[in-house]
């Protein structure tokens, strides 16, 4: 879907966020799968967005930091790790993101992202250690077999991700979309552009994908990496029902 206007999400919305975010150590890992397996997990109303005819998805663990809606004083913010599971769609022609599932290692952060967003938020034991260039991260769902487990280093700067490209295509999205109570909301984030980086996977050993009801992931993932941007948060809203 190459005439889908990928640039209009990157735009800063008017009026002031709803909440403010910061994105830390962020690794993207994504696997292609044949798109009807994928878009078979999609709610109604949603699209798949597809690249050269494949469909990804991507896990996509990092650091949030500095967590709060506008209102509450930058004191009490939260800091917690974070592992979303998550592919492409299109909605009423826009690009954006869905969630299959996302781990948090903050029982808080859970329950208000479930509240306020409609969000498949779940509680989970996380650790990320660094060493150089290396990384180590790991996930235990509390409730469940969902477990992530990677070990990967950081490589060289690549640099903003150039529209038209498959790196622009999975990294810079800016709308998010959930399904709850039988409609479609929809949320926005605006940042800078990642200042992306080369990745290299050592290991990686996931089970998020079967826990959402996907396949396992074979092979090895396209990886990037980036050093983090700071968010706005916009939303989110209702769309207009469907006749």
């Amino acid at each position: 879907m190459r005439d889908v206007d990928r640039l209009a999400p990157t735009r800063r919305p008017p009026g002031a966020p709803s909440g403010h975010q910061r994105w830390r150590e962020l690794f993207f890992l994504h696997w292609t799968f044949a798109p009807d397996v994928v878009a078979a997990r999609l709610p109604p109303g949603m699209a798949l967005d597809t690249w050269d005819g494949q469909a990804y998805v991507g896990v996509v663990p990092f650091r949030m930091e500095a967590i709060r809606p506008r209102w509450l004083p930058r004191p009490f913010a939260l800091d917690f790790l974070e592992t979303n599971l998550r592919t492409y769609v299109i909605v009423d022609g826009e690009p954006g993101v869905y969630f299959f599932s996302l781990e948090a290692s903050s029982w808080l952060a859970v329950r208000a992202a479930r509240a306020g967003w409609g969000l498949p938020y779940f509680h989970a034991r996380m650790t990320s250690t660094r060493d150089g260039d290396r990384v180590r991260y790991r996930s235990q769902r509390r409730a469940g077999a969902a477990t992530l487990d990677l070990d990967a280093s950081i490589g060289a700067p690549l640099g903003a991700s150039t529209p038209g490209t498959r790196e622009h295509f999975l990294l810079e999205r800016y709308l998010l979309f959930s399904a709850r109570r039988g409609r479609i909301d929809r949320g926005q984030v605006h940042h800078p552009p990642y200042p992306a980086q080369a990745a290299t996977v050592h290991a990686v050993d996931t089970t998020l994908l079967p826990a959402a009801g996907l396949p396992a992931p074979v092979g090895p993932p396209l990886a990037h990496y980036s050093a983090g941007v700071d968010v706005e948060v916009f939303g989110p809203a209702p769309l207009p029902a469907r006749a």
